[in-house]
């Protein structure tokens, strides 16, 4: 097997990191050499925060280079339109329809930028907009888009149900755990198409 290259996107406070170590963790748990990394300095404002996971047979580096990424996972519709330069021309963005607007739109600066993942299937790439953040509210809490998203994701990875199920249980906070495993469910079922 090569080496299959996930970049993660979003702003700060979208449980990046969680969903980054649990996407890690499944790879590891299902035998895989692993490299991971997150830059986070710019959450505390806020910004844009990322982190990669590359999985395979050897892995000697965190960093995907551009233009290899296998699936950008944005966790926010913008994030997902910055870091699309990084997928391989067979990428695939699994984006929530979320948006967080940045300082500059909300200071009336800027506009943000209309049909976002238009913008992006246009450019040749497979898009799959999941409205994380509308299912979660839906199943009572918005802290759960994260591990939604992971539900999406996982159809797209060759890592059996259970690992993803282990590993979830084991970095969620107890009290949200039937929430979190819900929202993973729910959206390992509605993205079943692949």
């Amino acid at each position: 097997m090569g080496i299959t290259n996930i970049l993660i996107s979003g702003v700060g406070g979208q449980g990046l990191v969680l969903a980054t170590g649990i996407i890690a963790e499944a790879a590891f748990r299902e035998g895989y050499d692993i490299k991971t990394s997150d830059v986070i300095g710019l959450s505390q404002r806020g910004g844009m925060v990322y982190g990669s996971v590359r999985f395979g047979d050897k892995v000697y580096s965190s960093s995907i280079p551009q233009g290899e990424a296998d699936i950008l996972l944005a966790m926010e519709q913008l994030e997902a339109l910055r870091w699309c330069y990084m997928l391989s021309p067979k990428g695939k963005v699994i984006i929530s329809e979320d948006i967080v607007y940045p300082n500059r739109v909300l200071l009336e600066k800027e506009e943000y930028p209309e049909a976002i993942a238009k913008t992006i299937s246009e450019k040749g790439l497979e898009v799959i907009s999941v409205k994380a953040k509308e299912k979660s509210k839906a199943l009572g809490n918005i802290k759960v888009s994260n591990i939604y998203l992971i539900g999406a994701l996982s159809k797209h990875l060759p890592f059996k149900e259970e690992t993803w199920l282990e590993v979830i249980k084991e970095f969620v906070p107890p009290k949200t755990l039937d929430l979190n495993i819900k929202a993973f469910h729910e959206a390992r079922e509605e993205y079943s198409f692949v």
